[in-house]
């Protein structure tokens, strides 16, 4: 219908994030029919309140891959900002002070990934790769294994409960992803990460800093990392020196499968989304299907597999159809 908002949508620009959406909603779908109990509100809560950090860590990784980065590191980053929202809590510094230091230092480990990236020009997935095998190595070698033990009751659930403060994750993690989002799309400076993703040297030459933006939203993805490990640190009475483990690619596999492409400059946060729901489901829904749970990995790596191919296609196919177009107007 002419007007209309389904008139007005571009099936081809978002089928990636669709196609993502359709396959959630078919695993959805086929868990309730052979479990309805999947559907206990208890169930989805737990789901919900144990992804929202696994999002906010995927909302940071779309703005790197956007802009034609990646960032392998934030795994281990998850795991020192962990370990040090533990050490401060036991020491009495009074929650809502954690919530402005822990993302701080977050936000100096990617600053850190960012200035040997942008201004060394130093490839991100060996400058990461390093850094994330001397944050892990560095913190085993401090803490000898121990984990953070002792929490007090002020820090857990930020003191607010169970039921609340997983409310309170939960809004968090949301805010983030639409806050971000809105900024993506309504701001100059959302704009610009499209643009050095796209084409770096095109930015620069449009007045845009590509070094200045990569090194932003490598500090952003740190100091996003950072409230993710508090958001799930509060969680518990205890905190394990090895937290965060896989995270990294748990991220990395959300943003390609809701639709960003790998290369930069194309993608949305809405896709990010759906893909943390889709491969954060996954392994419940085989345990309420009566699969295997080790089919997990499995299962997230083919979805994966078929992300990157179809983005492949797409590429190929945008590329023949713009070919086509330029021997029409000759």
């Amino acid at each position: 219908m002419p007007g209309s908002p389904l008139s007005t949508f571009n099936f081809a620009r978002h089928q990636r994030e669709l196609a993502a959406l359709s396959a959630f909603a078919i695993l959805l779908v086929l868990t309730g029919i052979v479990s309805p109990s999947f559907f206990d509100p208890a169930n989805l809560r737990d789901l919900a309140v144990a992804n929202a950090p696994v999002l906010i860590v995927a909302v940071g990784m779309t703005l790197v891959i956007l802009a034609g980065q990646i960032d392998i590191s934030v795994g281990s980053q998850f795991a020192v900002c962990s370990m040090l929202a533990g050490s401060l809590a036991n020491t009495g510094i009074p929650v809502p002070l954690l919530v402005l230091l822990v993302p701080v230092a977050g936000g100096l480990l990617g600053a850190l990934n960012g200035a040997f990236v942008a201004k060394l020009r130093m490839p991100s997935i060996v400058v990461t790769l390093a850094m994330m095998v001397v944050l892990r190595d560095a913190l085993r070698w401090i803490t000898e294994g121990a984990w953070v033990q002792g929490m007090p009751s002020g820090f857990q659930w930020f003191g607010a409960g169970q039921a609340t403060g997983q409310v309170l994750i939960v809004i968090v993690a949301l805010v983030v992803l639409f806050g971000i989002r809105w900024a993506l799309n309504n701001l100059g400076a959302g704009r610009t990460v499209y643009a050095v993703g796209s084409d770096s040297e095109a930015a620069r030459l449009a007045g845009v800093s590509p070094q200045q933006v990569v090194w932003v939203v490598f500090m952003l993805v740190g100091a996003l990392t950072g409230l993710a490990a508090l958001l799930n640190s509060v969680r518990f009475n205890s905190i394990p020196s090895n937290s965060g483990l896989g995270l990294e690619l748990k991220a990395i596999a959300a943003v390609v499968v809701g639709g960003t492409a790998i290369t930069g400059g194309r993608g949305s946060l809405i896709g990010t989304l759906i893909g943390t729901a889709l491969l954060g489901t996954v392994g419940t829904a085989l345990t309420y299907l009566g699969v295997n749970p080790f089919w997990e990995k499995a299962i997230q790596g083919g979805i994966i597999l078929l992300a990157l191919l179809s983005d492949i296609l797409f590429s190929r196919m945008t590329s023949a159809s713009i070919g086509l177009r330029r021997e029409g107007a000759r």
